[in-house]
């Protein structure tokens, strides 16, 4: 047995020696998938946690993969991204399959005809929250709020008590916010800018009805999820969860922990996250969310991070960590800037946070997001952590052979994408790069690019990198039309779904061929 200090500068090594990391766990190769459920077909506007999602699982399972990676599952707000989100526990509603909701007389299958005339192939987000809530609302209407519960789904009163840590604020913040017609908690009166002033106000009274609506709706989304992922572990299908490193400053997380925050007396972010700028982008990337506090969370052991991870590890087999280098050192933004330009790198909690997390969590199995402006001391952070990496292998082509996301120089302890859902589908990426990368493509591969998205998809399989993940377009053979985000566009994202006779294609045509990648490459 070889156990090696931290200090030593000894790489990941040979004859099975280990750095002495706080986490290592990516011990066996893999594949899985990468979709966001919102992309999954049906016939109520966005993809449903429900039979489809199985029938997904089930794909998965005979092509041989073991994962089911997909974005947050939160709340989502205007912009419609999984990054943005009103809370950072809750589960998105419109996830939610109503069809059992028929079953069980709450609904009339008349009650989703609204929702059935929504396009099939596009999420169109504002009809559907048009038509979504009213159907809902009746759904509520019709539920008995002091039975025992819904057959499957256990006790209501049970599940409100289980996550009132998070539940009642996020239930309050909701209700406020939509009796204040949608508008931002800070433009509230000042006597509802904070939960705890809520909870005075006579308001809070007012809105016991709405905020035990808003708890019916979580109740059947952890519901149908815990149904869900029952079902996956049934099949052998771990499901790779994702945490955005930063909040929604209009969420129930600020809200209601203004303490936690970089805020002005008058709750104002003093400063906000971004990028710096950089070759792509001369302005950098304002993203507007508030920035932690991190010595104030230092001081209680970062007890609400805590809390957030462990609600996260019930939700997912394995969490990627977004954004990871923010741990390390985040951009700050002056607040009232309307660009990047005037931020400057400021220090994040760095290894004493994972430190906590370990001690707390000794088998939590997490994946680094470690992509954009990587530093030296990101580098180490990495290395102290043993969390696995990200590599991309959309970045890797048209620079020469010591590029990090080629293949023959990527780690073993990585996840390997050919690209992920901030990137173009690999088939679109190569028909719009230049020719010097088509060309790098082709002769690094022996190929002659007719099919890009399966010469990167047997790449992955066949490269060190013990995770090798793929998303869902690019077996679809699928073009631009089907990316899912481009990052610094606030609108017209999160939009792409696949439809049925889709997953019936590849599953008569490539699962076996899938399957055999996994057996030829050693993703058993």
């Amino acid at each position: 047995m070889c156990e090696l200090s931290f200090d030593l500068k000894v790489p990941e090594g040979l004859n099975g020696c280990m750095l002495n990391t706080l986490f290592s766990w990516l011990d066996s190769r893999s594949a899985g998938v990468l979709l966001h459920p919102t992309s999954l077909p049906g016939d109520l506007g966005i993809g449903k946690l429900g039979r489809e999602a199985k029938r997904f699982i089930d794909f998965l399972q005979v092509a041989g993969f073991k994962s089911w990676q997909m974005c947050p599952l939160g709340p989502t707000g205007y912009g419609d991204s999984p990054y943005q989100c009103f809370s950072a526990f809750a589960g998105n509603p419109y996830l939610i399959d109503l069809h059992p909701l028929v079953g069980f007389g709450l609904l009339s299958d008349d009650d989703l005809a609204p929702l059935r005339r929504l396009p099939h192939d596009r999420v169109d987000y504002g009809e559907l929250y048009v038509r979504f809530w009213p159907v809902m609302a009746k759904a509520f209407a019709a539920f008995d709020a002091n039975s025992a519960g819904l057959p499957g789904y256990g006790d209501f009163a049970e599940f409100c008590q289980k996550h009132a840590d998070w539940l009642d604020a996020y239930a309050a913040f909701s209700a406020c916010k939509d009796h204040f017609g949608g508008q931002p908690w800070n433009t509230w009166p000042k006597e509802l800018r904070s939960y705890r002033l809520f909870q005075k106000s006579s308001l809070y009274a007012e809105l016991k009805d709405a905020m035990n609506a808003v708890r019916f709706v979580q109740y059947l989304f952890f519901g149908q999820w815990t149904t869900l992922r029952s079902y996956a572990q049934e099949k052998n299908i771990n499901i790779i969860g994702d945490v955005p490193i930063f909040v929604a400053y209009d969420s129930a997380d600020v809200w209601a922990n203004a303490e936690l925050f970089q805020l002005d007396k008058n709750g104002s972010p003093k400063v906000v996250a971004g990028c710096p700028p950089d070759y792509f982008s001369p302005l950098g990337q304002f993203w507007g969310n508030p920035i932690f506090d991190w010595k104030a969370m230092k001081q209680d052991g970062y007890a609400w991070w805590m809390r957030r991870m462990a609600a996260n590890f019930a939700l997912f087999d394995i969490v990627r960590l977004d954004h990871f280098r923010g741990f390390e050192a985040y951009w700050a933004i002056p607040a009232q800037d309307e660009d990047a330009r005037g931020g400057a790198w400021k220090p994040g909690p760095g290894i004493d946070f994972f430190k906590v997390l370990q001690e707390q969590f000794p088998e939590a199995k997490l994946i680094a997001e470690d992509l954009g402006e990587i530093t030296d001391e990101v580098r180490e952070l990495l290395k102290l952590s043993g969390l696995p990496g990200m590599a991309i292998l959309q970045f890797a082509f048209g620079d020469d052979s010591s590029n990090l996301y080629l293949p023959h120089n990527v780690s073993p302890n990585s996840v390997i994408y050919p690209g992920t859902h901030d990137n173009d589908t690999t088939l679109g990426w190569y028909n719009s790069v230049d020719e010097t990368a088509r060309d790098h493509f082709r002769r690094y591969y022996s190929v002659d690019g007719s099919v890009p998205q399966w010469d990167m998809i047997r790449s992955a399989y066949a490269s060190v990198s013990k995770l090798a993940v793929i998303p869902m377009q690019d077996m679809l053979n699928l073009g631009s039309d089907a990316r899912m985000n481009f990052p610094g566009e606030a609108a017209g994202n999160w939009q792409w779904r696949y439809r049925s006779e889709q997953l019936d294609t590849l599953w008569r045509e490539s699962a076996a061929y899938l399957r055999s990648l996994g057996e030829i490459y050693y993703r058993p």
